[in-house]
């Protein structure tokens, strides 16, 4: 967990996910608090990495603090985009 990097940032692994079409319409339907919560992280890793900076170790994101807050989001994106796929093929 230790080796990716990311949690030195302070970012959750949901966070660096690639933002295809799928990923970008999960990450509009988070609640609004989440979704803060999420643009902070990643605005504070980008100006880390621009100075060459971790986080102090106290703050990297621990392993069992970083839950998959995106995946369910994106589960139902892309169930729902299955279901309309098989909809229009009848």
């Amino acid at each position: 967990y230790n080796a990716a990097g990311f949690n030195k940032l302070g970012l959750m692994r949901d966070d660096t996910i690639y933002e295809n079409p799928d990923v970008k319409e999960a990450i509009r339907r988070l609640p609004e608090r989440v979704y803060n919560d999420r643009m902070f992280r990643i605005k504070r890793a980008l100006d880390l990495s621009m100075k060459q900076q971790i986080l102090p170790k106290d703050q990297w994101t621990k392993f069992e603090e970083d839950m998959p807050y995106l995946e369910p989001y994106l589960k139902e994106v892309i169930r729902e985009k299955t279901e309309m796929e098989e909809w229009l093929k009848k």
